[in-house]
């Protein structure tokens, strides 16, 4: 497919060099970051324009990876008669596109993209769009660059990107303040690497409440106390232990759990 990628950070370098691996071309890069541009497009074998009075004609796809409070002005500035067009937010609707193209959906990346990061992480994409063939196509496109990928609705794409700014998000704020912790007081941060990673691989084979496991829900009290006292001149750390301590307590009293 003949893609034109609109934006040049972190969700177009990744997901064009993701197109790019699948076989499809990207005939243009459009961002008003002339050197941010001119860099993608280099990459991606591709051209480039600052303006969007210049945008290709050509492709058959115009992708916008571009910041969520920009979609919102795009209807003004920019129209795209009869073309497809699809934006990468999660919490965005696709009806902010429909003054760009009728034919407007979304794919949006459920992942956390960094384009510096490499091997580039797998990507399981949400589509969806207007009209049920341009929804066939954005599937089939996506298929391309990955094996997990899901036909999801405005609703559901804004709950699973609640659930991943709380698994992903919220936990690394967890690491940034272990990591704060073990600089301050003299110990390596790198030596809970292998407990990060053997935590995240069992949630492959087991739901997450199956293998919880510390002080909070052994009811092992004595560990917690000496914890908090460890953590006296750590507010924010300690609001969030007895925060969480309570909460898995409570959790697991319950008699009945949600469905898994």
């Amino acid at each position: 497919m003949k893609v034109v990628i609109i934006g040049s950070g972190n969700t177009a370098t990744v997901l064009g060099h993701k197109m790019l691996e699948a076989g499809h071309r990207i005939v243009q890069v459009v961002s008003r970051q002339k050197e941010h541009a001119a860099r993608l497009a280099a990459m991606l074998n591709s051209t480039y324009t600052t303006g969007r009075e210049a945008i290709d004609p050509s492709a058959e796809l115009y992708l916008l990876a571009v910041p969520d409070d920009v979609l919102y002005e795009l209807g003004e500035v920019l129209s795209l008669p009869g073309k497809l067009v699809a934006h990468t937010a999660g919490t965005v609707s696709k009806e902010v596109l429909q003054k760009v193209s009728k034919r407007s959906g979304v794919l949006y990346p459920l992942q956390s993209l960094r384009k510096e990061i490499r091997p580039f992480p797998e990507i399981p994409f949400l589509v969806d769009a207007h009209e049920p063939g341009d929804r066939v196509l954005l599937m089939e496109f996506a298929r391309t660059m990955s094996g997990q990928v899901v036909e999801a609705d405005d609703g559901l794409r804004l709950k699973l990107h609640l659930a991943a700014v709380l698994v992903n998000n919220f936990t690394n704020f967890l690491y940034t303040l272990a990591a704060d912790f073990c600089r301050r007081e003299g110990t390596d941060f790198a030596l809970l690497l292998p407990i990060i990673k053997e935590t995240a691989d069992r949630l492959g084979w087991y739901a997450p409440r199956e293998v919880q496991t510390g002080p909070a829900i052994r009811g092992d009290k004595t560990s917690v106390e000496r914890h908090l006292s460890l953590l006296a001149n750590y507010e924010d750390i300690k609001e969030l232990y007895s925060l969480f301590t309570n909460k898995i307590e409570a959790y697991y009293q319950r008699k009945e759990f949600p469905p898994s």
